[in-house]
């Protein structure tokens, strides 16, 4: 008879901890579910970021080379324009004209900087009479 009860209080603990198990087991994999979902989330954020880096990083290079080329470009002008006007008389008196005109109305520093090319330009071309 003790047996009996013995075995029975066995069996009913050997639910609740089967029982308590299964609880146990469902709560793991929701945690772990959840875990998951914010690892993945986390993965697709990382994601996101690298594609708008190098989404910024491309139109960064295409910038720069945009303007090395209108650079090249204006630097070619440049070099053209001297040599169309190299032994006018008149160069020296338009650039004086033009400096004294970028003075007056206070140019930017790029056109004192493209005047100064072009007195650079000069220089190089020899005297003007």
């Amino acid at each position: 008879m003790v047996l009996k009860e013995e075995l029975a209080t066995c069996s009913r603990s050997k639910r609740n901890l089967s029982q308590r198990l299964c609880e146990i087991e469902t709560n793991m994999l929701a945690i772990v579910n959840k875990y998951q979902e914010e690892v993945n989330l986390a993965t697709a954020y990382e994601h996101k970021v690298a594609d708008e880096y190098a989404q910024v990083y491309s139109k960064k290079e295409a910038r720069e080379r945009v303007i090395d080329s209108l650079h090249q470009e204006a630097t070619t002008w440049m070099d053209r324009f001297a040599l169309t006007l190299n032994g006018s008389q008149e160069l020296p008196q338009l650039l004086a004209k033009a400096e004294a005109m970028a003075d007056t109305y206070s140019a930017p520093e790029e056109i004192h900087r493209l005047l100064n090319y072009f007195q650079h330009l000069i220089d190089l071309n020899g005297p003007y009479n």
